[in-house]
């Protein structure tokens, strides 16, 4: 498992999980953000296609302001987790935490998504589900570059926030996003 989208200031964030075979046949995998875009897109076909099981899962802008970025990251795999057919021996996590309550054993791997297939395969589906999500933003929010930046706090996405004001997309608990709120004394939600 992985996640994209704990940093930004907008959006969800998206975790996938991925049970690959030994012989998947996948050339490329690696952590996707060493990936371009055009070739993130060609592995998360190759991928929905060639593993034994995948699955995306999201804890939503209101899931992150409700609990903080690291619950509702963990909360997003357990979900992603529990929506595989298939239910793995091992969940294999990149980075230093396991989430609680998940189904089989679990193992936190530092660095996961450029060591383990499976976690690199898991990286690069989370970041293609979660960059359609600021593209559909972008669409819907237009003025704050989301198809762009992807919701990081950019200096170009501060500029839009501090002359725009947050949206709905963007996560009331982030300091950026909270500072606008209460400049405004507004209440988006």
């Amino acid at each position: 498992m992985d996640e994209a989208g704990r940093g930004p200031l907008a959006g969800s964030v998206f975790t996938a999980a991925v049970i690959l075979g030994d012989d998947h046949g996948i050339e490329g995998l690696a952590d996707s953000k060493v990936l371009t875009p055009g070739r993130r897109e060609q592995l998360s076909e190759a991928i929905k296609q060639r593993a034994l099981a995948w699955s995306i899962a999201s804890a939503t802008v209101a899931e992150i302001d409700e609990h903080n970025i690291l619950k509702a990251t963990m909360l997003a795999m357990r979900r992603a987790v529990e929506a595989l057919p298939v239910l793995p021996a091992e969940a294999l996590i990149d980075g230093n935490r396991v989430p609680t309550g998940l189904p089989c054993a679990a193992r936190a791997i530092v660095r996961g998504d450029a060591l383990e297939p499976a976690i690199s395969a898991a990286s690069i589906l989370a970041k293609v589900a979660r960059d359609a999500e600021l593209v559909a933003l972008d669409a819907s929010y237009p003025g704050y570059g989301f198809a762009v930046h992807k919701g990081y706090p950019t200096p170009a996405h501060l500029a839009a926030l501090a002359e725009l004001g947050p949206c709905v997309a963007h996560r009331r608990s982030f300091a950026p996003v909270r500072a606008q709120v209460e400049a405004r004394q507004i209440n988006l939600w």
